[in-house]
């Protein structure tokens, strides 16, 4: 691809070569030059004083043939040219032969000021090349006999020059080398995972959600697979509830829709005489309180799962509110002869919570263990306090709830088979509004269920 991460990546490792081959053969070298230059230069000068101490019977007891010996070694070791100059400018020794009793024109030993050594023809003496050129005096007893002189060629520095230079070079190909690997590597460990999640990405955004994206990977890459692949399930899952929720929605709309506009139409067409149409518009009536409910928990479980509805918790005892809460349902549970039991370990307990909401709770905790409890039976609710929490559980000895259907209970409109059975009205949003309460106030809400031995819900909230 013209604009693919390889591409620039291959780009910008060609420019980096480029450049680096440069650098060596411009920034590079030129330092590199400057510092032989001055190394050899400073070499050269040491030995310069060196040999000019040795010269000093020269001037002042006379030549010997090992003096000869000791400046043609040293300018063979040197690969130079050493010259023994007197103050006047006369050459008095040559060790290439070229200038001996030959007197150098302008001669001025001081010219270079403070500069150890100087690079040029030196006076167009040496015309093929440049040279570099140290001069140190001879001196004895206070008095400058002459000068030792010795030129060395810069090509001597250019080939250590080019010798560091080749090593850089080297070393700048195995730099390149390891970048190359480095580059390939970056594309196995990061490019080929990032495409895997590339075409993931494509396949989740034209909906196929059961796309599962594997990469065998501990690093950021894995785990960035497993959000995609976590991400996918729960989109799917949405997607497979809302399916489920709309079919549930119309489902309980149709029902209760399908039986009002039944009676209606019976009651125009006169298929329900008039003396028995007050018997079936209650029924009419029961239905539309029905849809009415329906509505109403709908929205109001959607307001409490998108958090519009906002709590407004109050310090209350909550023993008082499970008190009311109990008083409320004396009416149904009198005829059925079922026990409302309170257990409560003070007699105040206070927390800080929505009292209305709790209230709400209670009430459908207790509306369900009422509809699924069986005759003459005992319902208990109890309160406890530990570690800072206030638990209250409301137990019943019921029908219980099938165990592949516990968790289940907290979806919406979802209705076990004894439930169906056993309460045509109810709209099995219940205890997804309970739980949505409870989860809104940070607390937790649980439930311990046997079939046909009973079931028993138990809720935290925070203590006043």
């Amino acid at each position: 691809m013209k604009n693919s991460i390889i591409t620039k990546l291959l780009i910008g490792y060609f420019v980096f070569g480029i450049l680096g081959i440069i650098a060596i053969s411009t920034i590079s070298s030129r330092v590199t030059l400057s510092y032989l230059e001055d190394h050899y230069g400073r070499n050269l000068y040491e030995r310069a004083n060196l040999i000019a101490q040795d010269c000093r019977r020269f001037y002042t007891d006379g030549f010997s043939q090992s003096t000869f010996q000791t400046l043609n070694g040293a300018a063979a070791a040197l690969d130079a040219d050493i010259w023994l100059v007197k103050a006047d400018g006369w050459v008095s020794f040559d060790t290439a032969y070229r200038m001996t009793n030959l007197r150098l024109e302008d001669f001025d030993p001081s010219a270079s000021g403070s500069q150890l050594y100087t690079i040029g023809s030196y006076a167009d003496y040496y015309p093929a090349e440049h040279m570099i050129t140290v001069s140190v005096p001879i001196t004895a007893n206070f008095t400058t006999y002459g000068y030792v002189m010795i030129h060395q060629p810069v090509s001597i520095v250019h080939a250590a020059r080019d010798s560091v230079l080749e090593v850089q070079y080297i070393i700048f190909l195995i730099i390149f080398a390891l970048a190359f690997f480095i580059l390939l590597l970056v594309r196995i460990i990061v490019l080929k995972p990032l495409n895997k999640i590339s075409a993931a990405a494509m396949e989740y955004a034209q909906g196929n959600l059961k796309y599962e994206l594997i990469l065998h990977s501990q690093d950021e890459m894995g785990k960035l697979a497993d959000t995609l692949n976590y991400m996918a399930h729960e989109l799917n899952n949405a997607e497979e509830y809302q399916r489920k929720f709309i079919s549930n929605v119309s489902h309980d709309f149709r029902s209760p829709l399908t039986s009002i506009k039944g009676y209606l139409e019976a009651m125009l067409d006169g298929t329900i005489p008039p003396e028995m149409q007050g018997k079936y518009l209650n029924i009419v009536i029961s239905e539309t309180e029905r849809l009415t409910a329906l509505t109403r928990s709908t929205l109001e479980l959607q307001s409490l799962q998108s958090r519009k509805m906002a709590l407004s918790p109050t310090r209350f005892d909550v023993n008082q509110i499970i008190r009311d809460t109990v008083a409320s349902f004396e009416g149904i549970c009198k005829p059925r002869h079922i026990v409302l039991e309170l257990i409560f370990h003070e007699e105040s307990i206070f927390v800080k919570a929505d009292k209305l909401k709790i209230q709400q709770v209670l009430y459908n905790l207790l509306d369900n263990a009422i509809k699924f409890s069986h005759d003459s039976s005992s319902i208990m609710i109890e309160t406890s306090e530990k570690h800072g929490k206030v638990f209250v559980s409301v137990k019943d000895f019921g029908v219980g709830i099938p165990r592949d259907s516990i968790k289940k209970i907290w979806s919406r409109f979802y209705k076990t088979d004894s439930s169906r059975g056993k309460d045509k009205k109810g709209t099995g949003l219940g205890l997804s509004i309970v739980r949505e309460i409870i989860v809104a106030h940070g607390e937790n809400i649980d439930v311990i269920s046997t079939e046909d031995i009973g079931s028993e819900f138990i809720f935290s909230l925070p203590k006043a």
